[in-house]
């Protein structure tokens, strides 16, 4: 650990107090952030989005959007980005629209790429 926090309990907890604070303000500042700049984007063509290249020789090409279908490990189902570290193995390539869908019939988003971010934008 860094020498540079306090040996005491009474202390550490204040700074873990006021580090939870201040997260909350960072993350309702990036919320506002993202909704000025949602706001300031103009509508995005719906055209098809652009193929992604392969990842590699003899690799398919990584998916825009996917579902990780409840099973072992895996509790219920959950929408992923594409490229989310987080998806495992068994990921299912869906469309956007499929995605929404599935988020709204009541599929849990990650918690780690957040794709209700992006998908309740559009």
């Amino acid at each position: 650990m860094g020498d540079d926090l306090p040996p005491d309990l009474a202390r550490l907890r204040t700074l873990e107090t006021w580090a939870a604070h201040y997260l909350t303000r960072i993350r309702a500042r990036i919320a506002a952030v993202e909704q000025q700049q949602a706001q300031q984007q103009p509508p995005a063509p719906t055209a098809a989005p652009p193929v992604r290249p392969a990842a590699g020789p003899g690799r398919a090409r990584t998916p825009d959007w996917g579902l990780a279908e409840a099973g072992i490990g895996v509790p219920t189902t959950e929408i992923h980005r594409g490229d989310c570290w987080a998806r495992g193995k068994t990921l299912v390539a869906v469309s956007a629209e499929r995605a929404r869908a599935e988020l709204a019939d009541g599929a849990q988003q990650c918690a780690v790429c957040r794709p209700d971010r992006v998908l309740n934008r559009a």
